[in-house]
């Protein structure tokens, strides 16, 4: 079992960053392929970037490419998600994920396994 912690939410400006925080304790989670989804109030939940497992590489929404990067850092049971130029569509709460299964990065909320409770963000125009 992988409990998952977000920190790193609030209200930002429109063009402003914020970096997002996603600890896991309960077992290392270094084999975990890890995601980051995001739920906007009466929208879906929706993916936003994730990282392999394996090789670190990541892969991103359209929506956010260019503006986000998610990394990983093993040793502190830790993933991040650093977003510059944040926009207004952008708020929503952000929840970390982590998949037991890491064959390939995956996309979808249903493929992880492990959730945590989410942080809010809020974007100003």
């Amino acid at each position: 079992q992988v409990q998952l912690v977000e920190s790193g939410g609030g209200l930002v400006q429109a063009g402003g960053s914020l970096r997002l925080s996603c600890a896991a304790s309960g077992r290392t989670f270094s084999p975990y392929n890890m995601a980051w989804f995001r739920q906007a109030p009466g929208k879906e939940r929706e993916f936003v970037a994730a990282i392999s497992a394996r090789s670190g590489s990541p892969i991103y929404a359209d929506s956010v490419k260019g503006r986000f990067t998610i990394s990983r850092d093993n040793a502190k049971n830790t993933i991040y998600l650093q977003m510059n130029s944040l926009k207004p569509e952008d708020t929503a709460v952000y929840s970390c994920a982590a998949d037991r299964s890491p064959v390939v990065l995956r996309t979808r909320p249903q493929q992880y396994d492990y959730w945590g409770q989410g942080t809010q963000v809020t974007v100003s125009s």
